[in-house]
């Protein structure tokens, strides 16, 4: 064995990073742009539809962070699949959620481009898409801290917009913004009652919502990292309560209080409309920025969160060796540059095939979020009784266990199956469930495959050897 060491992970990552990371989880351009569906088909009943997804995701968050307190690890919820469920488990979540973020660097630098091309229109969307791809590419490959820093001025834009969008809304609601006359509860009663479009549409609207909210266990993830992961997990778990009741539920009851959801404008751009209602001028074009704010942020965070599964995923013999290789910067360069090339060729098939090629892909991501929600909550279910024979420091505990955890589990399975009733999202759980079959099989093939490489004893053992290794 040589006197040298390999290159390791560097726990560069600081607090601060670590909470803008936690926080830039669940912000994004969906928050801004597409609630503006939810709040069409729902009504202001879509303040029901936000909480109930919601705390749906508190709660698998708080399962991840016992487990995560307890082992942090890069791989997070994909290696505590591998010792609670089994091989199979922990790798095919770990692809399957790569996957997820690779198809979304192509869905994001689009959305980029087209943004960047509206304001330069001379330079052609496809440049942008690119020129997008290759500035987070380099930051990726330079350091972990790198790729820390910019999320931290990402994410703290988007807070900032969020912040400065709930002071200007609590006091137009209160009648103290100039210019603007209080609503009062004109338009959450009126304009066809709180739930104009009946029960049934917040249900549907959960189903719309619930993937805004993907996004929170990045921080599990980059806590590995950091110089004291043990803290950054627990604080990030115990902060993504408040974090979704500001952001999220404050944000849009605010929409709906002050506008009419039945208004054009609000179902095309909420937070636009609410800005051009306060005499705002350039409303749009502020949007702009922090909707490529939240893009850019996004494909940051993307491109490192499928790097490390992947990294992670190598580590655990269930991806090509090489991948695992980390340069003298710290960084996975290899899992970070082939994550970047097929977020390069999705970005391509979507200019290529938009309708065909690209939107098949995406479909094939659609239900995963809820896939890896139900894997946290199975791993969860089995893992608290081992930690605690351990010994383990479970200082965060999921609450009423076990019973909140089926109480979860019930709820994710009810949202599958809601997937597959509903018209508009069938087709996304149809195919999303078609590559997780792929997926799954792959996974049980190469366990049954390694098992019985595993108990092949070897030739050169004596008889009494072989058989002390028989059961």
């Amino acid at each position: 064995m040589s006197g040298t060491t390999d290159p390791q992970l560097q726990h560069t990552l600081k607090k601060r990073h670590l909470s803008m990371i936690a926080i830039a989880g669940v912000i994004g351009a969906g928050l801004f742009v597409g609630s503006g569906v939810a709040i069409r088909e729902t009504g202001p009943g879509v303040l029901v539809a936000y909480a109930l997804a919601g705390i749906v995701v508190i709660l698998v968050m708080r399962m991840l962070g016992e487990m995560s307190t307890a082992n942090p690890e890069t791989g997070s919820f994909s290696a505590y699949a591998d010792r609670a469920i089994g091989r199979w488990a922990g790798f095919s979540i770990g692809w399957l959620y790569a996957w997820f973020w690779i198809i979304v660097l192509g869905i994001e630098a689009t959305a980029g481009a087209v943004i960047m091309n509206r304001w330069i229109p001379d330079v052609p969307q496809w440049s942008w898409a690119l020129i997008l791809m290759v500035l987070l590419t380099l930051t990726n490959i330079a350091s972990v801290k790198s790729f820390g820093e910019f999320e931290f001025w990402f994410a703290s834009i988007k807070v900032a917009a969020i912040v400065i969008f709930l002071v200007l809304g609590v006091l137009a609601i209160c009648g103290a913004l100039p210019g603007v006359e209080a609503p009062g509860l004109t338009n959450l009663t009126g304009h066809g009652g709180f739930f104009p479009n009946g029960a049934g549409a917040v249900f549907a609207a959960v189903l719309v919502v619930v993937f805004s909210f993907f996004g929170a266990e990045i921080a599990t993830i980059a806590a590995g990292e950091s110089a004291n992961p043990v803290a950054a997990v627990r604080n990030a778990v115990r902060s993504v309560v408040w974090r979704i009741l500001i952001f999220y539920i404050g944000s849009i009851a605010v929409v709906v209080t002050l506008l009419p959801w039945d208004d054009a404008s609000v179902a095309l751009s909420p937070y636009v409309a609410v800005m051009d209602s306060f005499g705002i001028p350039a409303a749009g074009n502020i949007m702009d920025v922090v909707v490529l704010t939240s893009v850019l942020s996004c494909l940051n965070s993307g491109l490192y969160t499928a790097s490390r599964m992947i990294f992670s995923l190598s580590r655990r013999g269930d991806a090509p060796a090489s991948l695992s290789k980390i340069g003298s910067s710290g960084v996975p360069r290899q899992a970070v540059l082939v994550s970047t090339v097929v977020g390069f060729l999705t970005v391509g098939l979507n200019y290529l095939y938009p309708d065909t090629v690209f939107l098949f892909l995406v479909n094939s991501s659609g239900a995963i979020a809820l896939f890896v929600w139900l894997a946290i909550s199975v791993s969860q279910l089995r893992m608290r009784r081992s930690l605690e024979a351990e010994g383990k420091d479970l200082s965060l505990k999921m609450w009423l266990f076990p019973y909140l955890t089926w109480c979860t589990i019930a709820a994710i399975i009810a949202l599958c199956v809601g997937m597959l009733v509903l018209p508009e999202t069938r087709s996304q759980m149809y195919v999303s469930m078609g590559l997780a079959v792929v997926v799954v099989g792959i996974g049980i093939y190469r366990q049954r495959t390694r098992g019985a490489v595993d108990e092949t004893p070897d030739p050169s053992t004596s008889g009494e050897e072989v058989d002390a290794l028989r059961p």
